[in-house]
């Protein structure tokens, strides 16, 4: 028998503090504007979306608080800004998606994660509703919840 190999993940980063502050209700994937010395960081990993959200303006949408370390290898002449805002590549009709669900009270658009597909950088965005503090107890709840049923499932199957 011959083992398989393991396949390399695609993920870059994951904004994982999203899902606990929203409720996630709609994911779109949209294409990221990067320059050479971003690529080069985001293959070594060095990128994080903990404050990071989406934005409309003039018909064009933009990722901000997104954050690309440089690596120490860029070169000395490019001036590298690690939070400096991206331009984010979607479609008409998703644009008019994002913009009718972020004007409904208490809804915003937020990026969830970077990943690559195929050899282009992407971005899943999500709209989502703020979570208040009794929604995030109930949710906590319940995944411990889950969590000890698979552990007595585990125990029990034995």
């Amino acid at each position: 028998m011959s083992k398989k190999s393991k396949k390399p993940s695609n993920n870059i980063a994951q904004n994982k503090k999203a899902r606990h502050e929203y409720a996630i209700e709609e994911r779109f994937e949209a294409g990221l504007v990067l320059t050479g010395w971003e690529v080069k960081a985001l293959r070594a990993g060095k990128a994080q979306l903990v404050d990071s959200y989406v934005l409309i303006k003039d018909g064009e949408v933009w990722l901000l608080g997104a954050q690309i370390e440089p690596l120490q290898t860029a070169s000395s002449h490019v001036e590298t800004d690690p939070k400096r805002t991206r331009k984010l590549l979607l479609n008409a009709r998703e644009i008019a998606r994002i913009r009718n669900a972020t004007e409904r009270d208490g809804y915003t658009c937020i990026a969830t994660s970077l990943f690559w597909k195929k050899h282009l950088v992407k971005c899943e965005i999500a709209i989502g509703k703020g979570k208040k503090a009794h929604d995030k107890r109930a949710a906590d709840k319940q995944r411990d919840w889950d969590r000890e049923k698979q552990r007595v499932v585990r125990t029990t199957n034995r």
